[in-house]
């Protein structure tokens, strides 16, 4: 399988080398970025991630891939595209999905990277519709989701303790390849 690269402006979209990971973790296994995704993650949970991402890689030809700034090279976190696995969610859609480490944040980088990855979900990996998913609290993210133009899917919401215990509940936001083609052509 070719090595996958794709750049916008500002950002690098590539696979995974194994010297990323470190600056990865250092970055985005935080209080404030884990904070709904779960908590802090031990080494256990942050390798288990690592062969996920690679796995996905491997089995669908894209996943969640290394997001690095074109200016420094410094890895910000990741964005990208999978196929939904969450327990009782929907299984097997597309979906976008990013984690940026917090002095990322506010930058525009997580909206212009996601833009990227719908237009590679759409273009390249020929998706009819993509999701993504966070918990009903995270406002930064289901904010970010209508930016992009996605609307809610309440039929897909699903209960899962995984993300935010307090309140177990995983919400769903999606756009379809005539909404998505319309709003950026």
């Amino acid at each position: 399988m070719a090595e996958f690269r794709h750049e916008t402006e500002r950002l690098i979209l590539r696979d995974w080398r194994e010297e990323d990971w470190p600056a990865f973790w250092e970055g985005t296994n935080t209080p404030a970025v884990m904070r709904w995704l779960g908590g802090v993650g031990d080494e256990a949970k942050c390798r288990a991630a690592q062969e996920r991402f690679l796995s996905y890689r491997r089995e669908h030809g894209h996943t969640f891939w290394c997001l690095e700034r074109r200016e420094d090279g410094e890895i910000l976190g990741f964005c990208g595209l999978k196929r939904s696995n969450q327990p009782g969610g929907p299984i097997g859609m597309m979906e976008v999905g990013w984690r940026l480490r917090e002095d990322a944040w506010g930058k525009g980088y997580a909206k212009e990277a996601a833009r990227a990855s719908l237009d590679l979900a759409f273009d390249r990996f020929d998706a009819d519709e993509v999701i993504a998913i966070t918990v009903q609290r995270n406002e930064g993210s289901w904010g970010l989701m209508k930016r992009l133009g996605m609307r809610r899917r309440e039929d897909l919401d699903f209960e899962s303790a995984e993300f935010d215990e307090q309140d177990p509940f995983i919400i769903v936001y999606s756009i379809d390849r005539a909404t998505w083609e319309s709003r950026s052509g």
